[in-house]
């Protein structure tokens, strides 16, 4: 099997393409040039492409050195695929790929490529859901804020999909959230101590008695300790690491107990947090909705006054657009969303399979699929970005090509191809599954299969590893996470892979000369369907066997 260092990569790739290209440009090459074709139109003829314009930038009108060609195909480097020819066309610069030999050098190791990588990382993030800290009850749970709640759990799944340590906040009491969240297949953490901040609390409380910026109020508001100047604090310190990028518009605070309390609770779990791994590289990021990201600023700037610790610099906002409905004149709250979905989802299997209030399995798959409608729904959009649901009764269905329901219908038609051919193996119609080493790749001719392999199963590993990235040590408080990504790239893939299983018969006759290929195909879906499971446990997402 291949190990991780000789795993083919895309950016490894790149990187070599565009350094041997320099190398031939000599000084003042920069840049990259090289990119990835994605669309089926353009790779039935190349795999990678240096544009004709950027090449004339390079070189004098476009005249590369005439060595160039032969160094390309003859470019040996880690992690790069072989490559079968290199060429000057209208385009510009052209590669393909060795195809039968990448097929070969994939298939073979498909754990290598599907399954995420656990590297050691020397990094723990806790992940504050901001919405959850006010949520008393169901009522109150706004679209905004479930999506800032599915955000947290995706962002989650993700760095602990690359083996990052990821704490969750704030710990919750009420059943009753509890249950709704695990329909939507959120498993958040839970209270399990009586009085888990008293110890935090306390101190924090001493800590503004001492503290130069806050003020005794004469109001006599439920709850109120004290006035925090926030402004004569950012002004009086405008230099300190952490302290940039803070609204201009930042005035005074009133401290509640509740905030107060919000705070301890994440001084209790960031304590914890660093004690279960001294050493590791420690950040906090709170994840909030648009609308609470200026009040977001002001418990942020309490926590560093209360508990001036190295961590509490350390803190970075992710903050997530609002989510509206259309039509607008039906507002929706959370629990509304779900179960409007939920009864659209049931209404269209029933017209499709007919009753199934008696199955069990179909309780359980309609579950599924309306969480899958629901994440993909609120999570296929650019966090940053304002989110527009349809909320009108034609707008959910088990196969519309962009929704959650069609990644997991092609999700079931793998499983269901699979079943059948342990099926007719069982009975003799087909041989026993060859060992991956004995399979015949280079039957794999057909345009989609390259496009499976090329656009979905190769790329996997780094398109989950930048949806996973997080600049927390970059400057500025805000940063942006591509949540969107794994979304994007499981409808693409559906996509493909439709295409592909409607146009060609996987499971052929029962004929020895037709096996070979059958086999090499069946090893490729197995890449897919791994890919498929591998990323929609990122989305908390089972994979359904039947739809």
């Amino acid at each position: 099997m291949e190990t991780v260092d000789s795993r083919l990569s895309l950016s490894a790739t790149l990187e070599a393409f565009n350094a041997l290209l320099q190398r031939k440009a000599g000084e003042g090459a920069r840049g990259s040039v090289w990119f990835k074709e994605s669309s089926a139109r353009n790779l039935r003829n190349r795999d990678f492409l240096a544009p004709r314009a950027a090449l004339r930038v390079m070189f004098a009108d476009g005249q590369i050195p005439n060595d160039m060609v032969e160094s390309m195909v003859s470019l040996k480097c880690p992690r790069v695929p072989p490559i079968q020819s290199c060429q000057m066309a209208p385009a510009g610069l052209t590669v393909k790929l060795a195809r039968p030999a990448v097929f070969e050098q994939i298939l073979k190791a498909i754990p290598v490529y599907t399954t995420p990588l656990q590297a050691a990382h020397e990094h723990s993030i806790l992940l504050n859901c901001v919405p959850l800290h006010g949520c008393k009850d169901l009522d109150s749970f706004s679209l905004s804020d479930l999506r800032t709640i599915l955000v947290t759990d995706h962002l989650a799944g993700m760095l602990q999909a690359q083996g990052i340590n990821v704490r969750l906040t704030p710990t919750l009491a009420d059943e009753e959230i509890h249950r709704f969240l695990r329909q939507l297949r959120v498993e958040w953490p839970s209270v399990q101590e009586t009085s888990p901040n008293f110890e935090h609390l306390h101190a924090m409380k001493e800590a503004l008695h001492q503290c130069p910026y806050a003020e005794s109020t004469q109001m006599h508001q439920d709850g109120v300790l004290c006035k925090l100047q926030l402004k004569k604090f950012l002004e009086q310190k405008p230099l300190q690491k952490g302290l940039e990028d803070y609204d201009p518009k930042l005035d005074s605070f009133l401290v509640t107990e509740e905030k107060l309390c919000q705070v301890a609770e994440l001084q209790r779990v960031a304590v914890r947090c660093l004690a279960a791994a001294p050493g590791r590289r420690f950040s906090v990021v709170h994840v909030v909705n648009s609308k609470e990201a200026f009040q977001q600023q002001k418990v942020d700037l309490l926590w560093r006054l209360v508990s001036p610790q190295a961590f509490t610099h350390l803190q970075k906002h992710l903050v997530c657009g609002p989510v509206k409905t259309i039509p607008s004149a039906s507002p929706l709250n959370a629990v509304q969303y779900f179960q409007l979905r939920h009864s659209q989802m049931y209404e269209a299997s029933v017209l499709k399979y007919g009753d199934l209030s008696q199955d069990d399995t179909w309780t359980e798959t309609i579950s599924v699929l309306t969480s899958a409608s629901i994440r993909f729904e609120i999570l296929g959009t650019t966090h940053r970005n304002q989110v527009l649901l349809d909320v009108k009764e034609t707008s959910v269905s088990t196969k519309g090509t962009k929704s959650g329901a069609f990644v997991m219908y092609n999700c079931a038609r793998l499983a269901t191809l699979f079943e059948t051919y342990k099926k007719a193996a069982e009975q003799g119609l087909y041989p026993a599954f060859p060992p991956p080493s004995e399979l015949n790749y280079s039957s794999l001719r057909e345009e989609g299969e390259w496009l499976l392999l090329f656009n979905g199963v190769l790329p996997f590993h780094e398109v989950l590893s930048q949806a996973a990235q997080l600049s927390v040590t970059s400057g500025g408080l805000r940063i942006t996470a591509n949540t969107e990504a794994i979304c994007k790239f499981l409808v693409q893939l559906s996509v493909d892979f439709s295409s592909y299983y409607n146009r060609v018969h996987i499971l052929g006759e029962s004929r020895p000369h037709l096996f070979s290929q059958m086999f090499a195909r069946l090893q490729l879906m197995r890449a897919v369907r791994e890919v498929f499971h591998s990323a929609l446990a990122t989305l908390r997402l089972p994979p359904l066997s039947q739809i």
